[in-house]
């Protein structure tokens, strides 16, 4: 049985050599922890869980660098609750696409009541997206909400990076023939 590493131990092999035991360690070790204090202070679960999502994205993709002072627990909390803080600052189109993408995840139909609140508060958008395929919208997710490259969202989602790129196409062609 190998021994448990420390919190730098894991950071430092994340920003070194993209180790995904180590991040995945440090997800299972912080993911619950940095969610319930991020819901302490915003209701809406659907939030939470993508600022959590984009901490530690951000984390993956090395934007953010732990310089090894103070507490990693600290550090992830800086970096959740300004993303927080971002995320309930989102107005405009990226905002009212990302909190429709949110609501619609993890779930594969929406009940009529929640497509009629949908309709309302978000007009056509909102429709539209109910009706694309969970794969199409999950690939929405990952490259237009989350600004992943198509690589990156392959390595994600675990398809290749053409099925991305065809989903993408895809997603945008129904949207569009939706919305016109």
């Amino acid at each position: 049985m190998s021994e448990k590493r420390s919190d730098g131990e894991l950071l430092r092999a994340i920003a070194a050599d993209r180790d995904r035991r180590a991040f995945e360690e440090l997800y299972r070790r912080y993911a619950p922890w940095l969610t319930a204090r991020l819901r302490g202070r915003c209701a809406d679960a659907g939030v939470v869980d993508d600022v959590v999502q984009e901490t530690f994205l951000a984390i993956w993709r090395g934007g953010a660098r732990y310089r090894e002072e103070g507490d990693v627990a600290g550090w992830l909390w800086r970096i959740g609750s300004r993303r927080l803080i971002d995320a309930l600052r989102g107005d405009g189109a990226r905002g009212r696409l990302r909190q429709a993408l949110a609501r619609l995840r993890h779930r594969d139909e929406a009940s009529a009541e929640e497509r009629v609140l949908a309709g309302v508060e978000h007009g056509d958008l909102a429709g539209a997206l109910v009706r694309l395929s969970p794969e199409l919208r999950a690939v929405l997710q990952a490259t237009v909400v989350d600004g992943l490259s198509t690589r990156e969202a392959a390595v994600l989602l675990g398809i290749p990076p053409g099925t991305v790129k065809t989903r993408a196409m895809r997603a945008r062609k129904q949207l569009r023939e939706a919305l016109a």
